[in-house]
Formats: C-alpha cells, sequence, structure tokens
C-alpha cells in the first residue's frame, strides 16, 4: 500500500509529515552543478553554501512567492527530500498531499503538481495553504463562525476567513519574510553605503528586528562591502533602523489584512472582531509583529504557538480525518 505523506513545500523551508509527525525539517535550497544541473548539496549543506560557492556550482531557492520558479531543480529537490524520508518503496510510490498559496494560478498549480509528479509521487493532491495552516492552529474551520488566519511565510502572506470548512474571503500577497530580509539589505546600501548578502540580513533581523518599537532589542553588527572604498567593513545597525527597514512590507501585509476583512460578511466580521485574529508562519516570528497589527487593525491577534510547523500539521490532521474532510482533497494520479 502506497504510503501518504503531508508536505509545505515553502520558499523558504520544506517540511514533511506521516502519521502525524513531523519527519523533516529543511532549508529549500539547493546547490547545483551548472554544466549538468545535478544537485551536489540539499537542505542545511546547500543552505550554508549561499552566497560562498566557488566557480562551476550555484546555491539558490528553485522557489519564489510560494510557487516554482526553477521546475527541474525544483522537483529534484523534493525528489531528495522523499529520498530521505524513505517514502519510496520497492513496489509502490507515494501519494503526496502539499499546500498551494490560495491564490496561486492554474499554471503554477499544475507546475507543482508536474514537479511532484516527476519526483517520483504516484498521486498529488492541493490544499489551500491558508486552510492548512488555520487546521494546523487549532482553528474550528468547520463551525459556523468566522475565523481568520494570517500566514505569513518565507516568500507569501496568506489572509483568510474561513468558516463552515471553506474559505470565504482571502488575500495572498508576494511579501513576507524573504522582503524584510531584502529590506534590509536595500536599506543599509542606501543609508551606510554598504552591502551585505541576505543570510546576514536575515541574521541581524533575527537578532534585534522588531516590528514594534516596544519590542526593540539593542542594536546588531554586520559585516559587508563598502560601496565608497569597494573594502571590506563592519556596520553597527539599531533595532529603530531595523523597525524603519521593514516598514514598507509590513505595510503591505496590513493592506492585504484590511482589503480581506473589507470583503467579508458582516456577520462574519463580528466573530472576528470577537474572536480576533490567528497569525502563523516563519515570518510572524518577527518580534512584536502581532502588537503592530493589532495596533494597525484593532483586533486582537494571537501568535500560533508553533508557527513554522503549522501548515504541516494541518495537512496531518486532513489526512488523519480524510474521510470527514475529503472534500478538502483533489487527487491526481498519474
Amino acid at each position: 500500500m502506497a504510503k501518504i505523506y503531508g508536505m509545505d513545500l515553502g520558499t523558504a523551508n520544506t517540511l514533511i509529515c506521516h502519521k502525524g509527525e513531523i519527519i523533516l525539517r529543511a532549508p529549500s535550497v539547493v546547490a547545483i552543478n551548472d554544466a549538468d544541473r545535478e544537485i551536489v548539496a540539499l537542505g542545511p549543506s546547500a543552505k550554508s553554501m549561499l552566497g560562498k560557492t566557488p566557480a562551476g556550482i550555484t546555491a539558490f531557492r528553485p522557489l519564489k512567492g510560494g510557487v516554482i520558479a526553477e521546475y527541474e531543480v525544483a522537483s529534484k529537490m523534493i525528489r531528495g527530500f522523499l529520498e530521505h524520508v524513505e517514502a519510496f518503496s520497492l513496489f509502490s510510490r507515494p501519494v503526496i498531499i502539499v499546500c498551494i498559496p490560495h491564490e496561486a494560478t492554474g499554471v503554477e498549480k499544475r507546475a507543482l503538481e508536474d514537479a511532484i509528479f516527476e519526483a517520483g509521487a504516484r498521486y498529488v493532491a492541493l490544499i489551500d495553504e491558508p486552510l492548512a495552516a488555520a487546521i494546523g492552529t487549532g482553528l474550528r474551520v468547520g463551525a459556523a463562525k468566522g475565523s481568520m488566519i494570517v500566514d505569513i511565510g518565507g516568500g507569501s502572506t496568506e489572509v483568510a476567513v474561513i468558516s463552515h470548512g471553506g474559505i470565504v474571503s482571502a488575500g495572498s500577497i508576494r511579501v513576507a519574510g524573504d522582503e524584510f530580509d531584502e529590506a534590509i539589505v536595500e536599506y543599509i546600501k542606501d543609508t551606510k553605503n554598504t552591502l551585505i548578502g541576505i543570510a546576514s540580513a536575515e541574521e541581524l533581523k533575527l537578532k534585534c528586528g522588531a516590528a514594534h518599537p516596544a519590542f526593540d532589542s539593542g542594536f546588531g553588527t554586520v559585516a559587508g562591502r563598502s560601496l565608497l572604498s569597494g573594502m571590506g567593513t563592519t556596520v553597527t545597525v539599531t533595532a529603530a533602523e531595523l523597525r524603519e527597514a521593514v516598514a514598507e512590507p509590513l505595510e503591505q501585509i496590513i493592506a492585504s489584512i484590511k482589503h480581506t476583512l473589507e470583503f467579508t460578511p458582516p456577520e462574519l466580521s463580528a466573530d472576528i472582531y470577537d474572536y480576533g485574529i490567528m497569525l502563523t508562519g516563519g515570518g510572524s516570528r518577527l518580534r512584536g509583529i502581532g502588537q503592530y497589527i493589532e495596533e494597525r487593525v484593532g483586533i486582537r491577534v494571537t501568535q500560533a504557538k508553533r508557527p513554522l510547523e503549522a501548515v504541516c500539521r494541518g495537512i496531518s490532521r486532513v489526512m488523519e480525518s480524510e474521510g470527514q474532510m475529503g472534500e478538502l482533497l483533489r487527487y491526481r494520479s498519474r
């Protein structure tokens, strides 16, 4: 009998679950040989090579904005992850349930399915990412009340109002944790005439970045290249400066939340004001982001306990109760 796996194929990280347990957590990064396009490193080892590869090898993420950007490499990466968890057996290929951004196009959905088939899957089913995230955080999505989920990932932010097991109104923007890092790179370039790498920006964000002044945490020092002298240098960046750097992508997320609320039926809006917003996803780990959203939108915000795992745990729960929730899944086979 074919094994069934759930996959949260994210821009920044990939998680795989099986029988109610998360069995793989790995960066969605590959390093390839430029000559034959074969993978030479995968996951953590490939991430450590970002920006540091020798000639002939390129390390990068084959997904962008929550969807596949490099089809062939993404398929090989998925195959590598499935082999790592021993998903293949001599006589069967696995069944994969994978999340997809709510507003992904038909072409993007088909590309994801085809990449997973190419990786060796026998059946593939897609599930809306915000719905999986809501289930994974414990929201009662099947109830006759409105629940709002804001899932800030690495490449996209998914906002959705859910009732009776379906999405009533939603917004999906390609702005999330990666854009925070890129904004920090640009800010330091513009204000300090220093070029730093994305990995350094991420470390700086995690160390002392915050969305709300009440969560400011000192300062950080980062190494880079001076744009004036061309030589290596170090600069000091305060928490207030980092907050200024990420202000624009944060505003885009706020605008998406407000836009989704505007298209929510009044009865469900009342529920959301009563029960609040559930915040999840890796990008939600930015300190103070919950309080920032709460003040800007005027609705109480609750942070998920394990934000990085919410989508994968939601897929796992769908797998466990497929008899009751089978309407969420539409399988394709090959």
